[in-house]
């Protein structure tokens, strides 16, 4: 289970080092895969184990073809979705046009979200922080939602 900020840099050639916690995370898949895409509501990239991602899809998969909004959704995630291997240093390659969408350049969040990695340019993450630090309000969330949760 990914969880946890980190601060990581990006090489100039699109590398990113995982810290050895989460690599070792992904390892205990037994696919040991790993698949990229974007965000589409927000400007970050999510990172999968690929028997994660590959329950995604298949439901992506199962959308209705003629439903424009489903055929959006379906370019936008499984026509950026990009497999990627660890090199034998632990990192990863970060396709360029995915880098550009996230603002990514040489230093980087990771932002654990369960069964999922996102990877954030350091500024956009700030940003968005912000943002989100600012709508963050208990009061428009339903009592049900919040029953089994205890801060």
């Amino acid at each position: 289970m990914f969880r946890g900020i980190h601060q990581v840099s990006v090489d100039a050639k699109g590398r990113l080092s995982l810290p050895a916690r989460l690599r070792d995370e992904f390892l205990q898949y037994d696919d040991a895969g790993v698949v990229i895409t974007i965000d589409p509501q927000a400007r970050c990239l999510l990172l999968y184990p690929l028997s994660e991602w590959e329950q995604i899809q298949e439901k992506l998969d199962r959308l209705p073809s003629f439903q424009p909004q489903a055929r959006r959704l379906q370019r936008l995630l499984v026509g950026h979705a990009t497999d990627l291997e660890f090199d034998s240093a632990g990192r990863l390659l970060l396709p360029a046009p995915l880098r550009e969408y996230a603002k990514i350049d040489r230093k980087s969040t990771l932002l654990g979200q369960g069964k999922k990695l996102e990877i954030w340019g350091l500024e956009e993450w700030e940003s968005q922080r912000e943002e989100y630090l600012s709508e963050v309000s208990l009061d428009n969330l339903e009592l049900d939602t919040l029953m089994d949760i205890s801060l």
